[in-house]
């Protein structure tokens, strides 16, 4: 690269680095969240051993039945139960309560919409699986057996909701209690569950598209319950869908939108706890390409409300199947619990734009697109573009060809300023370097300055000129950055050798990890690697050997680039470095057509030569006026000059 776009780069760096450093936490800040963190996965564990362990010594009870599906009862009306364990049945008396000693083994009843494949549980009244019937994961994707198998989000056992909160005195949890059918149908079950005087009652419903109606009601509990204190216990951990585990888990978290509009979330990498700051609309659990969020109809009230996701360890027996474990700790805000009720929708579906936006409750905002700018562009820009041919039954990688095309389209002025900018620089680096011959040593850099601005002057070049189109052009080369790992549309959708362009593409797996790398070789990112390299060395020439000791050799770095490319891209979207492909060898066409059929280069040459004539006669004639901030720069300089004078003379 020249040096313009060395300086453009340089500059944009030194805006991230900035921005990085304000937004990091304070050392007392992170040295608190971390022993927070370290308590809760400490708790956590706790509590998850100790549960098990109870478990473990637990009956575990199924309900008996007859021909037609309905539990069989003894001759006083007492519910009749096999025991797992010792297969003997288990008389449980008329209207007792199922004994906290014992676990119970829910019925699964089915709910099933176009879209949607709902399991509930008896035993707490529970969502306990749900299947997306649309969609597939990777693994049987890869089969290739033209037939789609309903995509899990989450199995029997990887989730509950249950409630939580105090009677009597006494701490009630609802996730191991049995509930009864009151009445199902094929979208539609209401269950019920006896608990004191009163009761509790879940109503599922499928809404149609991706969306579950989930109600709950307490009655006949006022007195018992204190109002403001019940709280949804909401655990999830979610299956594995994609390719590779561990870009799922990079992208994976809990985001939440308060009533004021403000979206927050956990970390995406580390294990986190947060405690909610305001009241909340509603919480997302995400991960790469699919979400589960759950919208209170009155919202969920801050005392109380927590938010937790914490990581498998290596070595446990989900590190391999899931992506992580998601827990909050919400509260319903139900002021009386007489005939306390909340109402809530749940989404279980793709992490797709207009599927969110059409809601218009901010869903889209757990999208990770970037931020400011970088956003704006992809919401406004990259995708209405590729949507737009992806609508026209265009292959998803002639759609990524055709945006560039019109990407480069729209940036061929600046395409054009910056070759312009080469040029020039490129037919003074002689008269550069004749200055840098004149002034070798450091004391003498502001005179060496001083000429280098005289030239630049006299012969109409700026070595900011190509600068400010860099700077304006980086902008859409962050945004699509964000945009191809994120956006669905890229989802199973293969190209030439790529199977699926959200994912790596592979020609060689190696079967061994290579750190650092991985354990295949991505195609579509040594394309990438090698156009950067050739656009390098095509502008190489600009850039003038490092004169000063000590200083790093910028040629040296602008080639290693490339080679860095190789190692961060190989895991990632195959769509992405297929755009970063084409698009830089678009540019490097671009160059040749412009240089051949555009701009000659030896009428410049002479242009600029004619202007420092000109420049030399007005000089001598009268000076020309500069403007008020060339004039500041040089008088800097002139006293810096005088200041040097004066420290030889002493």
């Amino acid at each position: 690269m020249d040096r313009n776009t060395v300086i453009g780069l340089t500059l944009i760096g030194a805006l991230l680095v900035v921005f990085t450093y304000m937004s990091q936490p304070s050392e007392k800040e992170v040295k608190a969240k971390q022993k927070e963190q370290r308590e809760l996965a400490e708790q956590a564990k706790k509590d998850a051993d100790s549960t098990e362990k109870a478990n473990k010594n637990k009956p575990v009870l199924v309900a008996k039945k007859d021909k037609d599906g309905n539990q069989i009862k003894d001759e006083k009306g007492g519910l009749v139960y096999v025991n797992e364990k010792t297969k003997k049945d288990t008389i449980i008396a008329a209207k007792a309560k199922v004994p906290s000693n014992v676990l119970v083994k829910g019925e699964i009843v089915r709910l099933e919409s176009e879209k949607l494949i709902v399991d509930l549980s008896t035993r707490g009244g529970i969502v306990s699986a749900v299947q997306l019937k649309e969609y597939e994961s990777y693994v049987n994707f890869a089969k290739k057996d033209n037939k789609i198998t309903p995509l899990y989000l989450f199995k029997d056992g990887d989730h509950t909701n249950q409630l939580i909160f105090n009677i009597a005195g006494n701490k009630y949890v609802t996730g191991n209690k049995e509930f009864e059918i009151v009445s199902k149908s094929k979208t539609k079950v209401v269950l019920k569950h006896d608990v004191a005087d009163g009761s509790i009652i879940y109503t599922y419903n499928l809404k149609g598209g991706y969306d579950v109606g989930y109600t709950i009601e307490m009655k006949d509990l006022n007195g018992k319950v204190l109002p403001n204190s019940v709280m949804l216990d909401w655990q999830m951990e979610m299956l594995r869908s994609e390719r590779l585990l561990s870009e799922q888990r990079k992208v994976s978290t809990i985001c939440y939108e308060g009533m004021d509009g403000k979206l927050d979330w956990n970390s995406e990498v580390a294990e986190s706890y947060k405690v909610a700051e305001t009241d909340k609309k509603w919480v997302a659990y995400k991960q790469s390409y699919f979400s589960s969020i759950l919208d209170a109809d009155n919202g969920f009230k801050v005392k109380g409300t927590k938010f937790t996701s914490t990581n498998y360890k290596e070595g446990s027996d989900h590190f391999f199947t899931h992506i992580r474990k998601y827990r909050s700790r919400l509260n319903l805000g139900m002021q009386s619990v007489k005939d306390g009720k909340a109402s809530f929708s749940w989404y279980f579906g793709p992490n797709d734009y207009h599927t969110l936006a059409a809601y218009d409750k901010d869903y889209d905002d757990i999208l990770n697109l970037g931020w400011g700018v970088f956003r704006w562009i992809n919401l406004y820009a990259v995708q209405p573009v590729f949507t737009f041919f992806l609508n026209l039954g265009v292959n998803a990688g002639l759609a990524i060809l055709l945006l560039t095309i019109i990407l480069k389209l729209v940036l061929m002025p600046v395409q054009w300023k910056m070759f312009v900018s080469s040029a020039k620089m490129r037919i003074l680096k002689p008269q550069i370097d004749e200055i840098n011959a004149k002034y070798p040593n450091k004391e003498d850099a502001m005179k060496k300055q001083m000429d280098m601005m005289a030239l630049y002057r006299a012969s109409g070049a700026s070595p900011l000129a190509g600068c400010v189109p860099m700077l304006f052009q980086m902008p859409i080369l962050l945004a699509v950055f964000r945009f191809f790992p994120a956006t669905f549309d890229l989802r199973q959708r293969g190209f030439l050798w790529a199977e699926d362009l959200s994912s790596f593409d592979s020609i060689w797996d190696f079967g061994t990890y290579i750190p650092l790398y991985g354990n295949h070789i991505s195609l579509f990112t040594l394309l990438m690697a090698v156009t950067t390299l050739a656009y390098t060395h095509l502008n190489s020439s600009n850039m003038t050997q490092q004169q000063q000791p000590g200083m790093p050799n910028m040629k040296i770095i602008m080639y290693m680039f490339p080679i860095m490319m190789i190692f961060f891209f190989n895991n990632y979207s195959s769509g992405l470095s297929y755009y970063y492909f084409i698009s830089t060898l678009m540019t490097i066409i671009l160059m040749f057509v412009i240089k051949r059929f555009f701009v000659d280069e030896e009428k410049l040459k002479a242009k600029m030569a004619e202007a420092q004539v000109n420049s030399a006669k007005k000089g001598a004639a009268a000076p020309k006026k500069k403007s008020s901030f060339m004039q500041r720069l040089e008088d800097a300089q002139k006293a810096q000059l005088e200041q040097a004078k004066n420290r030889k003379k002493k």
